[in-house]
């Protein structure tokens, strides 16, 4: 057998790199053996059949075999050559070299070999010897975190199947050093062993030692004397050294980044612009790594130049605006300072989309293909003076709009969203808008929402645009238990936030449900030894379809027992249920613009006590009913992901009433008290001034609500106090006034990190048509803790003050002995200044970290009202966001001040609070 190959065979090691043999040298080794065959035999009869090497014989291919250790198809093999049996090949010639090269470029062998088997006449018979590279059956990486090594085989592709080969290894041993390179390891060691399995299989073993972060032990600055050492170190957002006053350095580590080093030295220049050193610019740097503390120092040195200020500016090029419009969004004065960094923003924002700039002004009225740009035309002395030259260009409309990537939600939900429509005006402002308004749908992973601009014709002024979506998880479980209130309480919860009713009576449409046309429906159950409450809620974003009018319900029944906290005892004679139903109609506006919505919803609850007296119920049986109307106005551009908004702000205000029963009904309240004979319990823990009605004592009074006397008859003063309640709050009457602001800004970082500080404040006051009648029982504000209304069953509204317990900031009603009664406020104010930093905002999950400092106070009415006297508090926290859980969040809050009624024992101390589902 001859061999006709013009490729070296060799053994490969596999605990080796491979080593391939290049094109070039495998035909120099091939026509170096055959030489030698040729040499060796003489003139032997097969030598003189094949002739010289410069005259190759004509052989017409009879049969191909394919030997070897190969996993695939034999013939599949051979039909991939490009040699069919008949065909005329020469030997030695170019067909069996392309063949040859071809399997090479495979990547799939580290052996390819053509043999003779026979010759017969004019016919030859060849033999093809492959041998398969090994392919991989199993990765284990060591040296790294097990929540990490997911993501690792992910970056590098290690999955079951792939063939391992020289290219593979290196590849993946760089990408792996570089990755934690870039997070500032610099001395990042990776070992990669590659282990036989079984038959042409093998496992592969990753050991990665990351070694210590390289960090910056100090930043010195040659050369500056306008700028301080401090205000340049400051610049450096990405580049800090170590500091004693803040070892820790949580949001921005002193690691050595050389990437994030270089965008630092842009930004000292930068900062230099802004103080108008123009000029200004960094002569040399100089990095010296300490291999024994493994740190660097690093010298800067600048020239700073000469101080510069604006002179004339004249715009060129302009027809749509003006020059005092365009003036007024420049906001650049001759005479001022100048600052490069400023003039670039006011030209275009880079760091804001949507953004108060020139371009944007353009942009935002179709003129896609504008172009504007800051030309210095003249400088002299400490003075420069520029052209802002303009290019108009012609008005864009969209031509083709389209969405890819949603596989559940159907097209119609995305396509009513969108603000850019077929031959609509291009609007920069409009394309930001539905960037949000796609995020805030919640079925698509906000973080990867892309518009793609395609086809820009300024000849037909026309665009195109194609909208990525990823879907994610939209469905969410609650199932949670634990103790609340003084005793264990269960949770089950469903929220299928993505629903398709019209589908529900559709059996191919479950999948495991009906889904894909963006309605909600939520069902939940809650309950304890002492109370059960089941609610149920739907939600129809676009009524009909056309207009972005969302209709929403809910149903809900609760009942409650008497619980004594002390005992834990629970009374089943004793109940107090509510059921209620809700209706409402919210519609987006489009003035003053496309953020704001106005919002109805009427709602009707049933009250039913049963031998139920405790707190502010002073009837224990009978019943009550709310029928309330709830108008509300907001405005909602926060952006873009509704876990984490970073930028934007919400504004909301909202009242709710009932009817205005007693200006209507003809019923004195003043003198209804008499009229029943009204008694009144002394719950003052003291004798009243003048009488000898003790602490808990009944007792009547006047008209003017005067005591009068002292009722021994208690159960016939309880039931007079009930009766008279009971033609009170028959039909319950209050309005209520709420005002909401949260807003976001970003302080720092990239856009997968970035550092967002949230503003909130918060005011409530609830109020009675007619003071004798006075403020019903219900619809109370309650604060402290962590804001979830958990077991309370009477309307009240809970508002979250971390670092305090649940609810311990209302007033109190303080009984002679001793036991106080939270009876809820009537007026309450709240501030929050929250840090925000993402660990992570991935579809799967994401996470966030924060601190926060909060305020807040609540108070039974204006007369006792002072919205200085605040509860403060301080602390941090967690939240993860997982699809199919919601929110969830963990926070420990400290107390700087003690709980109301408590002042002699010092501040309240830490909390720690679990937070279930968004606090907004």
């Amino acid at each position: 057998m001859k061999q006709l190959s013009v490729i070296k065979k060799e053994n490969v090691d596999l605990e080796k790199p491979v080593n391939k043999l290049s094109n070039t040298n495998r035909v120099r080794t091939g026509i170096a053996l055959l030489f030698g065959i040729l040499l060796f035999a003489g003139a032997s009869a097969n030598a003189q059949e094949f002739g010289n090497l410069e005259s190759p014989r004509e052989y017409i291919l009879a049969d191909i075999s394919v030997t070897g250790k190969i996993s695939y198809n034999e013939q599949t093999v051979v039909n991939f050559t490009g040699l069919e049996k008949g065909q005329v090949i020469h030997v030695p010639g170019e067909e069996i070299s392309a063949a040859i090269k071809k399997l090479w470029r495979l990547g799939l062998f580290s052996d390819v070999n053509f043999y003779q088997n026979k010759i017969e006449g004019d016919s030859i018979y060849l033999e093809l010897y492959l041998n398969e590279l090994p392919k991989l059956t199993d990765v284990k990486i060591q040296g790294v975190r097990k929540g990490k090594i997911e993501g690792l085989i992910k970056d590098t592709d290690l999955n079951k199947g792939k063939i391992v080969n020289e290219n593979l290894i290196t590849n993946t041993k760089n990408y792996i050093e570089n990755k934690y390179r870039k997070d500032g390891y610099y001395n990042t060691k990776v070992a990669i062993n590659v282990i036989p399995d079984s038959t042409n299989t093998v496992k592969m073993v990753v050991n990665i030692d990351r070694g210590r972060k390289v960090r910056v032990s100090s930043i010195d600055f040659n050369g500056n004397t306008q700028l301080t050492d401090g205000k340049l170190r400051g610049a450096m957002k990405n580049t800090k050294r170590k500091s004693p006053l803040n070892p820790l350095r949580i949001f921005k580590p002193s690691k050595f980044i050389a990437d994030k080093y270089k965008e630092d030295l842009v930004s000292v220049i930068d900062k230099y612009k802004e103080k108008g050193y123009r000029d200004a610019r960094v002569t040399s740097d100089t990095v010296i790594y300490n291999p024994k503390k493994n740190t660097v120092g690093i010298t800067i040195n600048v020239e700073e130049g000469n101080k510069y200020y604006f002179g004339e500016i004249k715009y060129l090029g302009n027809t749509v605006y003006n020059n005092n419009q365009l003036n007024q969004i420049l906001g650049i004065k001759k005479g001022e300072v100048y600052n490069g960094v400023m003039l670039q923003k006011r030209i275009a924002d880079p760091t804001k989309p949507d953004g108060e700039d020139l371009t944007n002004l353009y942009q935002n009225n179709g003129y896609l293909f504008s172009n504007i740009n800051a030309v210095e035309v003249r400088t002299y002395n400490d003075t420069i003076d520029f052209e802002i030259r303009i290019v108009e260009g012609p008005i864009a409309y969209f031509n083709n709009v389209n969405v890819v990537g949603n596989d559940k939600t159907n097209d119609h939900v995305i396509y009513r969203e969108l603000r850019t429509r077929p031959g609509q005006k291009w609007n920069k402002e409009d394309v930001i808008g539905t960037i949000r308004e796609l995020g805030a749908l919640g079925f698509f992973d906000p973080e990867t929402i892309r518009p793609d601009v395609k086809n820009p014709d300024p000849a037909t002024g026309t665009v195109d645009i194609e909208w990525n979506v990823t879907e994610k998880g939209s469905s969410q479980i609650e199932l949670q238990g634990g103790y609340g209130g003084g005793g264990f309480i269960g949770t089950l919860g469903l929220s299928f936030n993505n629903f398709s009713i019209r589908n529900i009576f559709n059996k191919e449409a479950y999948n495991p449900l009906p889904m894909g046309d963006g309605q909600k429906l939520s069902l939940r159950a809650q309950g304890s030894t002492y109370f059960q409450t089941y609610s149920m809620s739907f939600t129809e974003p676009w009524f009909g379809g056309k207009k972005p009018i969302q209709l929403f319900g809910s149903l809900s029944h609760s009942r409650q027992f008497l619980y004594n906290f002390t005992s834990r005892d629970v009374d089943r004679s004793r109940s107090f249920t509510i059921s209620s139903i809700s209706l409402g109609m919210s519609k987006r506006l489009s003035e003053p613009d496309y953020y704001m919505r106005l919002s109805h919803s009427l709602t009707f609850q049933y009250y039913s006590l049963s031998n139920y007296n405790t707190g502010l119920f002073t009837f224990g049986n009978g019943t009550s009913r709310n029928l309330a109307y709830t108008v509300e106005l907001t405005r909602d551009n926060r952006g873009r992901n509704p876990i984490y908004p970073t930028y934007g702000s919400l504004f909301s205000a909202s009242f709710r009433t009932t009817f205005p029963y007693s200006l209507v009904n003809g019923i004195d309240y003043a003198g209804l008290k008499n009229e029943t004979e009204y008694k009144l319990r002394n719950r003052t823990g003291a004798t009243l001034p003048g009488t000898n009605i003790g602490p808990l004592d009944y007792y009547t009074v006047d008209t003017n609500g005067n005591p009068l006397s002292r009722v021994d008859n208690a159960a016939d003063a309880s039931l007079d106090e009930a009766k008279y309640d009971q033609k009170r709050f028959n039909w319950l009457e209050y309005w209520k006034f709420k005002f909401k602001a949260d807003a976001y800004t970003k302080l720092a970082g990239s856009q997968s990190h970035e550092l967002v500080l949230r503003a909130l404040g918060e005011f409530g006051f609830m109020g009675a048509y007619n003071s004798d009648r006075g403020l019903v029982p219900f619809e109370r504000f309650y604060l402290g803790g962590d804001g979830m209304a958990n077991y309370a069953l009477d309307g009240r509204e809970v508002i979250q003050l971390r670092g305090y317990p649940n609810q311990a900031l209302s007033p109190v009603l303080r009984e002679a002995n001793g036991q106080e009664i939270q009876i809820g406020a009537t007026i309450y104010n709240k501030f929050t200044l929250e840090l925000r930093y993402p660990i992570t905002l991935k579809s799967q999950a994401s996470i966030y970290a924060l601190t926060f400092l909060e305020a807040g106070a609540s108070f039974d009415g204006f007369s006792n009202y002072n919205p200085f006297a605040l509860k403060r508090s301080a602390g941090f926290g967690l939240r993860v966001f997982m699809p199919a859980f919601g929110l969830l969040g963990i926070d420990f809050g400290h107390g700087f001040d003690p709980l109301p009624g408590r002042e002699g024992q010092g501040k309240n101390g830490w909390e720690t609070h679990f937070i279930i589902g968004q606090q907004f």
